[in-house]
Protein backbone atom coordinates (compact mmCIF):
# COMPACT_ATOMS: atom_id res chain seq x y z
CA UNK A 1 0.00 0.00 0.00
CA UNK A 2 1.47 3.52 -1.03
CA UNK A 3 -0.86 6.85 0.31
CA UNK A 4 0.47 8.18 -2.93
CA UNK A 5 -0.30 5.38 -5.34
CA UNK A 6 -2.57 6.56 -8.87
CA UNK A 7 -1.72 2.70 -10.12
CA UNK A 8 1.16 2.85 -11.40
CA UNK A 9 3.76 0.23 -11.10
CA UNK A 10 7.29 0.99 -9.61
CA UNK A 11 10.41 -0.27 -10.86
CA UNK A 12 11.31 -3.04 -8.18
CA UNK A 13 14.85 -1.64 -8.05
CA UNK A 14 13.64 2.01 -7.49
CA UNK A 15 11.12 1.02 -4.99
CA UNK A 16 13.37 -1.47 -3.06
CA UNK A 17 16.24 1.88 -3.39
CA UNK A 18 13.43 4.56 -2.27
CA UNK A 19 12.55 2.61 0.78
CA UNK A 20 15.68 1.47 1.81
CA UNK A 21 15.53 0.91 5.74
CA UNK A 22 12.69 3.35 6.22
CA UNK A 23 10.25 0.34 7.43
CA UNK A 24 13.01 -0.37 10.00
CA UNK A 25 13.42 3.02 10.83
CA UNK A 26 9.74 3.93 11.23
CA UNK A 27 9.12 1.66 13.91
CA UNK A 28 10.82 4.22 16.02
CA UNK A 29 8.07 6.36 15.57
CA UNK A 30 4.67 4.06 15.65
CA UNK A 31 3.52 4.85 19.13
CA UNK A 32 4.27 9.05 18.00
CA UNK A 33 2.56 8.49 14.43
CA UNK A 34 -0.46 7.35 16.27
CA UNK A 35 -0.39 10.13 19.19
CA UNK A 36 -0.29 12.51 15.87
CA UNK A 37 -3.06 11.39 14.48
CA UNK A 38 -5.02 10.92 17.76
CA UNK A 39 -4.57 14.87 17.77
CA UNK A 40 -5.24 15.61 14.41
CA UNK A 41 -8.77 13.62 13.71
CA UNK A 42 -9.96 15.46 17.00
CA UNK A 43 -9.29 18.59 15.07
CA UNK A 44 -10.72 17.12 11.85
CA UNK A 45 -13.91 16.55 13.92
CA UNK A 46 -13.90 20.15 15.08
CA UNK A 47 -13.53 21.73 11.91
CA UNK A 48 -16.57 19.63 10.49
CA UNK A 49 -14.60 16.86 8.14
CA UNK A 50 -15.19 14.04 10.20
CA UNK A 51 -18.53 13.40 12.52
CA UNK A 52 -18.47 12.92 16.33
CA UNK A 53 -19.10 8.47 16.02
CA UNK A 54 -16.77 8.44 13.36
CA UNK A 55 -14.05 10.46 15.56
CA UNK A 56 -15.10 7.74 18.27
CA UNK A 57 -14.59 4.98 16.43
CA UNK A 58 -11.22 5.89 14.64
CA UNK A 59 -10.08 6.71 18.44
CA UNK A 60 -10.50 3.70 20.19
CA UNK A 61 -9.12 1.61 17.11
CA UNK A 62 -6.13 4.31 17.20
CA UNK A 63 -5.73 3.46 20.80
CA UNK A 64 -5.40 -0.12 20.14
CA UNK A 65 -2.75 -0.03 17.36
CA UNK A 66 -1.08 2.58 20.11
CA UNK A 67 -0.94 -0.24 22.67
CA UNK A 68 0.67 -2.58 19.74
CA UNK A 69 3.14 -0.50 19.02
CA UNK A 70 3.99 0.63 23.07
CA UNK A 71 4.11 -3.51 23.66
CA UNK A 72 6.48 -3.70 20.63
CA UNK A 73 4.54 -5.76 18.47
CA UNK A 74 3.65 -3.13 15.80
CA UNK A 75 4.89 -4.36 12.36
CA UNK A 76 4.71 -2.81 8.92
CA UNK A 77 3.57 -5.71 6.45
CA UNK A 78 5.69 -6.75 3.42
CA UNK A 79 4.17 -4.19 0.94
CA UNK A 80 3.68 -1.33 2.66
CA UNK A 81 5.42 1.37 2.66
CA UNK A 82 6.04 3.58 6.19
CA UNK A 83 4.19 3.54 9.15
CA UNK A 84 2.21 5.95 8.01
CA UNK A 85 0.49 3.75 5.76
CA UNK A 86 0.76 1.12 8.22
CA UNK A 87 -1.86 2.81 10.57
CA UNK A 88 -4.27 3.88 7.85
CA UNK A 89 -3.90 0.44 6.68
CA UNK A 90 -5.24 -1.19 9.81
CA UNK A 91 -7.82 1.63 10.14
CA UNK A 92 -9.00 0.89 7.09
CA UNK A 93 -9.66 -2.94 7.59
CA UNK A 94 -11.34 -2.24 10.92
CA UNK A 95 -13.24 0.31 9.71
CA UNK A 96 -13.55 0.71 5.91
CA UNK A 97 -14.24 4.14 4.46
CA UNK A 98 -13.88 6.14 8.01
CA UNK A 99 -9.99 4.93 8.27
CA UNK A 100 -9.64 6.50 4.67
CA UNK A 101 -10.70 10.03 6.23
CA UNK A 102 -7.73 10.43 8.54
CA UNK A 103 -5.38 11.39 6.35
CA UNK A 104 -7.37 15.21 5.38
CA UNK A 105 -5.36 18.35 5.48
CA UNK A 106 -2.05 16.14 6.17
CA UNK A 107 0.65 15.58 4.26
CA UNK A 108 2.84 12.65 4.80
CA UNK A 109 5.83 15.68 5.18
CA UNK A 110 4.64 16.74 8.06
CA UNK A 111 3.17 13.85 9.15
CA UNK A 112 7.00 12.58 10.05
CA UNK A 113 8.30 16.38 11.06
CA UNK A 114 5.35 15.52 14.04
CA UNK A 115 6.64 12.04 14.50
CA UNK A 116 10.32 12.63 14.38
CA UNK A 117 9.44 15.70 17.12
CA UNK A 118 7.20 13.60 19.44
CA UNK A 119 9.86 10.92 19.51
CA UNK A 120 12.85 13.28 20.12
CA UNK A 121 10.76 15.17 22.42
CA UNK A 122 10.11 11.53 24.61
CA UNK A 123 13.91 10.32 23.93
CA UNK A 124 15.42 13.82 25.20
CA UNK A 125 12.95 13.19 28.57
CA UNK A 126 14.72 9.86 28.92
CA UNK A 127 18.21 11.32 28.26
CA UNK A 128 18.20 13.90 30.56
CA UNK A 129 16.35 11.78 33.24
CA UNK A 130 19.42 9.34 32.76
CA UNK A 131 22.25 12.28 32.80
CA UNK A 132 20.07 13.81 35.46
CA UNK A 133 20.74 10.69 37.77
CA UNK A 134 24.28 9.86 36.22
CA UNK A 135 25.02 13.31 37.89
CA UNK A 136 23.91 12.57 41.15
CA UNK A 137 26.58 9.55 40.96
CA UNK A 138 29.25 11.84 40.40
CA UNK A 139 28.43 14.33 42.71
CA UNK A 140 27.92 11.60 45.54
CA UNK A 141 31.44 10.77 44.73
CA UNK A 142 32.84 14.11 45.02
CA UNK A 143 31.01 14.29 48.42
CA UNK A 144 32.71 10.64 49.45
CA UNK A 145 36.19 11.65 48.11
CA UNK A 146 36.47 15.96 48.78
CA UNK A 147 39.69 15.45 51.24
CA UNK A 148 41.17 12.43 49.26
CA UNK A 149 44.16 14.74 47.33
CA UNK A 150 45.70 13.46 43.57
CA UNK A 151 47.64 15.04 41.48
CA UNK A 152 46.25 17.37 38.73
CA UNK A 153 47.93 17.72 35.24
CA UNK A 154 49.06 19.98 32.71
CA UNK A 155 50.56 18.59 29.47
CA UNK A 156 50.31 15.04 31.29
CA UNK A 157 52.42 16.33 33.57
CA UNK A 158 52.31 16.85 37.55
CA UNK A 159 51.24 19.92 38.08
CA UNK A 160 49.16 21.15 41.09
CA UNK A 161 47.23 19.66 43.54
CA UNK A 162 43.69 17.82 42.67
CA UNK A 163 41.32 16.41 44.39
CA UNK A 164 38.89 13.06 43.81
CA UNK A 165 36.29 15.42 45.24
CA UNK A 166 37.30 17.87 42.33
CA UNK A 167 37.66 15.54 39.83
CA UNK A 168 34.20 13.82 39.89
CA UNK A 169 32.37 16.86 40.40
CA UNK A 170 33.88 18.55 37.29
CA UNK A 171 32.26 16.06 35.32
CA UNK A 172 29.22 16.48 37.27
CA UNK A 173 28.90 20.25 36.41
CA UNK A 174 30.15 19.67 32.86
CA UNK A 175 26.89 17.58 32.74
CA UNK A 176 24.76 20.49 33.66
CA UNK A 177 26.05 22.49 30.99
CA UNK A 178 25.17 19.84 28.58
CA UNK A 179 21.89 19.80 29.92
CA UNK A 180 21.36 23.41 29.17
CA UNK A 181 22.23 22.80 25.34
CA UNK A 182 19.61 20.01 25.64
CA UNK A 183 17.11 22.59 26.55
CA UNK A 184 17.69 24.66 24.24
CA UNK A 185 17.36 22.12 21.20
CA UNK A 186 14.50 20.58 23.42
CA UNK A 187 12.82 24.10 22.83
CA UNK A 188 13.24 24.02 19.27
CA UNK A 189 11.62 20.52 19.22
CA UNK A 190 8.83 21.22 21.29
CA UNK A 191 6.94 23.44 18.49
CA UNK A 192 4.49 21.85 15.96
CA UNK A 193 4.64 21.58 12.68
CA UNK A 194 1.38 19.54 12.19
CA UNK A 195 -0.59 21.48 9.38
CA UNK A 196 1.79 22.50 7.43
CA UNK A 197 1.11 19.49 5.05
CA UNK A 198 3.33 19.32 2.32
CA UNK A 199 5.12 22.56 3.46
CA UNK A 200 2.34 24.83 2.01
CA UNK A 201 -0.38 24.77 4.34
CA UNK A 202 -4.03 23.41 2.99
CA UNK A 203 -7.10 24.69 2.26
CA UNK A 204 -9.21 23.38 4.79
CA UNK A 205 -9.87 25.56 7.79
CA UNK A 206 -7.09 23.56 10.30
CA UNK A 207 -6.97 24.57 13.64
CA UNK A 208 -3.63 23.92 14.22
CA UNK A 209 -3.31 25.60 17.90
CA UNK A 210 -6.11 22.99 18.87
CA UNK A 211 -3.41 19.86 17.90
CA UNK A 212 -0.18 21.92 19.20
CA UNK A 213 -2.35 22.18 22.39
CA UNK A 214 -3.42 18.32 22.40
CA UNK A 215 0.03 17.57 22.04
CA UNK A 216 1.74 19.19 24.89
CA UNK A 217 3.61 21.71 22.52
CA UNK A 218 5.05 25.24 23.59
CA UNK A 219 3.84 26.67 20.49
CA UNK A 220 3.50 26.32 17.05
CA UNK A 221 6.19 26.22 14.02
CA UNK A 222 3.93 29.08 12.86
CA UNK A 223 5.44 29.65 8.71
CA UNK A 224 4.58 26.27 6.55
CA UNK A 225 7.85 26.73 4.76
CA UNK A 226 9.91 27.35 7.71
CA UNK A 227 8.27 23.64 9.57
CA UNK A 228 9.70 21.88 6.32
CA UNK A 229 12.83 23.47 6.35
CA UNK A 230 13.04 22.36 10.21
CA UNK A 231 13.50 18.84 8.99
CA UNK A 232 17.24 17.97 9.33
CA UNK A 233 17.77 21.21 11.27
CA UNK A 234 15.78 19.88 14.50
CA UNK A 235 17.59 16.35 14.24
CA UNK A 236 21.08 18.24 13.90
CA UNK A 237 20.58 20.64 16.82
CA UNK A 238 19.24 17.79 19.02
CA UNK A 239 22.67 15.78 17.87
CA UNK A 240 25.11 18.79 19.10
CA UNK A 241 22.90 18.50 21.96
CA UNK A 242 23.44 14.97 22.45
CA UNK A 243 27.11 15.10 20.97
CA UNK A 244 27.88 17.40 24.21
CA UNK A 245 26.98 15.15 26.71
CA UNK A 246 29.03 12.59 24.92
CA UNK A 247 32.05 14.58 24.78
CA UNK A 248 31.88 14.64 28.59
CA UNK A 249 31.47 11.38 29.12
CA UNK A 250 34.33 10.19 26.43
CA UNK A 251 36.63 12.37 28.06
CA UNK A 252 35.59 11.33 31.64
CA UNK A 253 36.09 7.42 30.38
CA UNK A 254 39.47 8.31 28.85
CA UNK A 255 40.26 9.98 32.24
CA UNK A 256 39.68 6.08 34.03
CA UNK A 257 41.18 4.31 31.21
CA UNK A 258 44.38 6.43 32.35
CA UNK A 259 44.09 6.35 35.76
CA UNK A 260 43.34 2.36 36.14
CA UNK A 261 46.65 1.78 34.06
CA UNK A 262 49.28 0.36 36.50
CA UNK A 263 51.50 3.48 36.37
CA UNK A 264 48.80 5.92 37.85
CA UNK A 265 46.70 3.41 39.22
CA UNK A 266 44.40 5.75 40.71
CA UNK A 267 41.07 4.23 40.44
CA UNK A 268 40.22 0.68 39.97
CA UNK A 269 37.10 -1.49 39.40
CA UNK A 270 35.66 -4.87 40.56
CA UNK A 271 37.45 -7.41 38.67
CA UNK A 272 33.93 -8.32 37.02
CA UNK A 273 34.05 -5.07 35.58
CA UNK A 274 36.80 -5.91 33.73
CA UNK A 275 38.34 -8.09 30.80
CA UNK A 276 41.33 -9.84 30.79
CA UNK A 277 43.60 -11.29 27.95
CA UNK A 278 44.14 -14.38 26.09
CA UNK A 279 47.68 -14.32 26.27
CA UNK A 280 48.55 -12.23 29.14
CA UNK A 281 47.03 -13.41 32.59
CA UNK A 282 47.92 -10.52 34.74
CA UNK A 283 45.47 -8.21 32.54
CA UNK A 284 42.38 -6.08 33.63
CA UNK A 285 41.50 -4.50 31.16
CA UNK A 286 39.28 -1.43 31.46
CA UNK A 287 37.28 -1.98 28.11
CA UNK A 288 33.94 -0.75 29.10
CA UNK A 289 35.29 3.00 29.35
CA UNK A 290 37.12 2.43 26.35
CA UNK A 291 34.02 1.21 24.42
CA UNK A 292 32.08 4.09 26.35
CA UNK A 293 34.72 6.23 24.60
CA UNK A 294 34.43 4.76 21.08
CA UNK A 295 30.25 4.74 21.19
CA UNK A 296 30.74 8.71 22.19
CA UNK A 297 32.95 9.88 20.04
CA UNK A 298 30.80 8.10 16.91
CA UNK A 299 27.83 9.83 18.53
CA UNK A 300 30.01 13.24 18.36
CA UNK A 301 30.46 12.46 14.53
CA UNK A 302 26.41 12.70 14.10
CA UNK A 303 26.10 16.35 14.02
CA UNK A 304 28.50 16.49 11.07
CA UNK A 305 26.66 13.85 9.09
CA UNK A 306 23.64 15.40 9.24
CA UNK A 307 24.76 18.96 8.12
CA UNK A 308 26.33 17.15 5.38
CA UNK A 309 23.02 15.89 4.18
CA UNK A 310 20.96 18.77 4.84
CA UNK A 311 23.54 21.99 4.15
CA UNK A 312 22.96 22.11 0.18
CA UNK A 313 19.39 21.88 0.09
CA UNK A 314 16.63 24.64 -1.12
CA UNK A 315 13.50 25.23 0.61
CA UNK A 316 10.85 22.52 0.60
CA UNK A 317 10.70 18.99 0.24
CA UNK A 318 13.39 16.13 -0.65
CA UNK A 319 14.27 12.33 0.06
CA UNK A 320 17.28 13.21 0.76
CA UNK A 321 16.02 14.01 4.58
CA UNK A 322 14.86 10.27 4.70
CA UNK A 323 18.47 9.31 5.11
CA UNK A 324 18.97 11.28 8.35
CA UNK A 325 16.68 9.08 10.42
CA UNK A 326 18.92 6.17 9.89
CA UNK A 327 21.66 8.01 11.92
CA UNK A 328 19.44 9.75 14.23
CA UNK A 329 16.90 7.49 15.42
CA UNK A 330 19.05 5.06 16.81
CA UNK A 331 21.47 7.03 18.37
CA UNK A 332 19.66 7.71 21.17
CA UNK A 333 19.73 4.30 22.62
CA UNK A 334 23.30 4.53 21.90
CA UNK A 335 23.74 7.65 24.36
CA UNK A 336 21.52 6.18 26.72
CA UNK A 337 23.32 2.74 26.54
CA UNK A 338 26.68 4.95 27.48
CA UNK A 339 25.31 6.92 30.28
CA UNK A 340 23.74 4.27 32.31
CA UNK A 341 27.07 2.12 32.06
CA UNK A 342 29.39 4.88 33.40
CA UNK A 343 26.89 5.27 36.17
CA UNK A 344 26.81 1.81 37.03
CA UNK A 345 31.10 1.51 36.76
CA UNK A 346 31.51 4.76 38.97
CA UNK A 347 29.37 3.30 41.35
CA UNK A 348 31.19 0.44 41.72
CA UNK A 349 35.10 2.43 41.49
CA UNK A 350 37.25 2.43 44.29
CA UNK A 351 39.63 5.39 45.18
CA UNK A 352 42.79 5.37 45.92
CA UNK A 353 43.73 6.95 49.46
CA UNK A 354 47.05 9.00 50.22
CA UNK A 355 48.58 8.83 46.49
CA UNK A 356 50.01 12.37 46.96
CA UNK A 357 52.42 11.07 49.79
CA UNK A 358 54.49 8.95 47.06
CA UNK A 359 57.52 10.73 46.65
CA UNK A 360 57.01 11.28 42.50
CA UNK A 361 54.18 13.67 43.65
CA UNK A 362 56.39 16.35 46.11
CA UNK A 363 56.65 18.89 43.26
CA UNK A 364 52.61 19.21 42.81
CA UNK A 365 52.99 21.14 45.82
CA UNK A 366 55.25 23.89 44.54
CA UNK A 367 52.97 26.52 43.69
CA UNK A 368 51.53 26.13 47.24
CA UNK A 369 54.66 26.88 48.64
CA UNK A 370 55.48 29.99 46.33
CA UNK A 371 52.46 31.01 47.56
CA UNK A 372 53.18 30.52 50.98
CA UNK A 373 56.14 32.55 50.55
CA UNK A 374 54.23 35.57 48.99
CA UNK A 375 51.40 35.54 51.81
CA UNK A 376 54.85 36.02 53.99
CA UNK A 377 55.73 39.03 51.94
CA UNK A 378 57.95 37.84 48.97
CA UNK A 379 57.32 39.33 46.06
CA UNK A 380 55.74 36.27 43.11
CA UNK A 381 58.40 36.51 40.95
CA UNK A 382 61.26 36.18 44.24
CA UNK A 383 59.23 33.26 45.52
CA UNK A 384 59.21 31.86 42.15
CA UNK A 385 62.43 31.92 41.58
CA UNK A 386 63.35 31.01 45.15
CA UNK A 387 61.46 27.74 44.49
CA UNK A 388 62.28 27.08 41.19
CA UNK A 389 66.00 27.30 42.59
CA UNK A 390 65.42 24.50 45.13
CA UNK A 391 63.89 22.14 42.85
CA UNK A 392 66.62 22.41 40.30
CA UNK A 393 69.61 22.46 43.25
CA UNK A 394 67.64 18.82 44.40
CA UNK A 395 66.86 20.03 47.45
CA UNK A 396 62.97 20.99 47.43
CA UNK A 397 60.87 19.24 50.48
CA UNK A 398 57.17 20.17 50.21
CA UNK A 399 55.35 21.19 53.07
CA UNK A 400 52.37 18.72 51.65
CA UNK A 401 49.50 20.78 52.90
CA UNK A 402 46.81 22.30 50.50
CA UNK A 403 44.60 25.05 51.49
CA UNK A 404 42.45 26.49 49.11
CA UNK A 405 39.00 28.21 50.49
CA UNK A 406 37.88 30.06 47.17
CA UNK A 407 34.92 28.85 45.47
CA UNK A 408 35.09 25.87 43.20
CA UNK A 409 38.47 24.83 44.60
CA UNK A 410 39.90 21.64 46.29
CA UNK A 411 39.09 23.04 50.07
CA UNK A 412 35.61 24.54 48.64
CA UNK A 413 34.00 22.69 46.34
CA UNK A 414 30.49 24.44 46.06
CA UNK A 415 28.38 21.12 45.56
CA UNK A 416 25.72 22.12 46.84
CA UNK A 417 25.55 25.05 44.51
CA UNK A 418 26.46 22.72 41.32
CA UNK A 419 23.63 20.77 42.48
CA UNK A 420 21.10 23.90 42.61
CA UNK A 421 22.07 24.71 39.04
CA UNK A 422 21.82 21.49 37.71
CA UNK A 423 18.13 21.12 39.42
CA UNK A 424 17.30 24.57 37.67
CA UNK A 425 18.11 23.47 34.34
CA UNK A 426 16.07 19.52 34.77
CA UNK A 427 13.15 21.86 36.26
CA UNK A 428 13.56 23.92 32.89
CA UNK A 429 12.28 21.30 30.81
CA UNK A 430 9.09 21.08 32.08
CA UNK A 431 8.06 17.57 31.22
CA UNK A 432 5.15 17.67 33.16
CA UNK A 433 3.26 19.73 30.44
CA UNK A 434 3.75 17.33 27.92
CA UNK A 435 2.40 13.95 30.00
CA UNK A 436 -0.10 15.89 31.23
CA UNK A 437 -1.26 16.45 27.49
CA UNK A 438 -0.28 13.25 26.66
CA UNK A 439 -2.44 11.21 29.66
CA UNK A 440 -5.60 13.71 28.25
CA UNK A 441 -5.25 12.62 24.63
CA UNK A 442 -4.91 8.83 25.39
CA UNK A 443 -8.10 8.85 27.78
CA UNK A 444 -10.73 8.19 25.32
Amino acid sequence: MKLWDKGTVVNELIENFTVGKDREMDLYLAKFDVLGSMAHIRMLESIGLLRKDELDMLLAELLNIYKLADRGEFVIEEGIEDVHSQVESMLTQKLGDVGKKIHSGRSRNDQVLLDLKLFARHEIQNIVEATHELFGKLLRKAEENKQNLMPGYTHLQVAMPSSFGLWFSAYAESLADDLLLMQAAYKITNQNPLGSAAGYGSSFPLNRQMTTDLLGFDQLNYNVVYAQMGRGKMEKTVAFAMASIAATISRLAYDVCLFMSQNFGFVALPDELTTGSSIMPHKKNPDVFELVRSHCNRIQAIPTQITLMVNNLPSGYFRDLQLIKEVFLPAFDELMSCIRITGFAIDNMTIRQNILDDDRYKYVFSVEDVNRLVLDGVPFRDAYKQVGGQINAGIYEPTRTVEHTHEGSVGNLCLDRIESKMDGVVAGFRFEKVEQALNSLLSI
